[in-house]
């Protein structure tokens, strides 16, 4: 059995960790000196509630130890797990990778880290496919080969209102720039570059739409929510892509803490990628 593990802040929607039984560590996320664990203690909803603050709570983000990756791999194990495969935010952005390198060594289990160089979806995306080539029944080496070619080819399309909020590295903003255009960023991993700037949400939805549409290869596409003013992008996205033929797949996934420390609130858009396996 191979068992599969990310950091929280992969974004992993519920339904696809249960699907394949993926154990998440979470991120801790501090706020005004107070420590959560995404996903344990502080969701979404809350965090974005402890935004509407004032003054404006300072927010910190700090990578698990590798103790708690090792309780995490030791979990699996008990699961049955003989080998474990860590797919995780990039090394440049956090310590993951390094903690879970380091719990690695102190288990019995074979344990393969992968360093997806990306962060938010785009760790779930390359989780995704390399679970589904699991399940068809590729051998763990090979899966993972096959996950690793896929990380230059996981491509994102983001709106980011809350610029302000990303200036102050990682305080809250507090008023967005509503009345300014939003701008539109694509890419892949930290390699984005900006599409253009919309100032009203019909500009916007078409931004976020067109790197969707520039490919005619088979992809699968997730969606963000992050707080509940970017329901109507997350909507006009989702109805955009059901009509697109070689879309194979659509998710939608939160925004959690670990990421909304960083974006702000005002995030939309989303990721999509060639579908190894359909």
């Amino acid at each position: 059995m191979i068992g599969l593990l990310t950091d929280s802040s992969s974004q992993l929607p519920a339904n696809l960790r249960d699907r394949y039984d993926v154990e998440v560590v979470p991120i801790t996320v501090t706020v005004d000196g107070c420590e959560h664990r995404e996903g344990v203690d502080l969701d979404a909803e809350g965090f974005y509630e402890l935004l509407t603050n004032r003054p404006p709570p300072v927010v910190k983000t700090a990578q698990p130890s590798p103790g708690e990756f090792v309780e995490a791999y030791e979990r699996l194990t008990s699961r049955g797990a003989d080998q474990i495969v860590a797919v995780l935010v990039g090394s440049e952005l956090s310590g993951c990778v390094n903690s879970a390198t380091v719990a690695a060594e102190l288990v019995d289990s074979a344990v393969h880290v992968i360093d997806t160089g990306t962060a938010s979806f785009g760790i779930s995306a390359c989780l995704w496919e390399l679970a589904a080539l699991l399940e068809q029944g590729l051998a763990v080496d090979t899966a993972i080969a096959e996950a690793r070619a896929l990380l230059p080819r996981i491509h994102t399309s983001v709106l980011l209102q809350g610029l302000d909020f990303v200036s102050s590295g990682g305080r809250v903003a507090a008023d967005l720039l509503l009345d300014e255009p939003a701008v539109v960023y694509t890419g892949v991993g930290n390699d984005i570059s900006v599409v253009g700037a919309g100032s009203t949400a019909a500009e916007i939805d078409e931004l976020l739409l067109a790197p969707f549409t520039a490919t005619e290869e088979p992809i699968r596409a997730a969606v963000c929510l992050a707080d509940p003013a970017t329901v109507g992008f997350c909507e006009a996205l989702e109805t955009g892509l059901a009509g697109l033929d070689h879309v194979v797949d659509i998710t939608r996934y939160r925004v959690g803490p670990s990421i909304a420390a960083h974006t702000g609130p005002g995030t939309a858009g989303g990721f999509f990628w060639p579908a190894l396996v359909r």
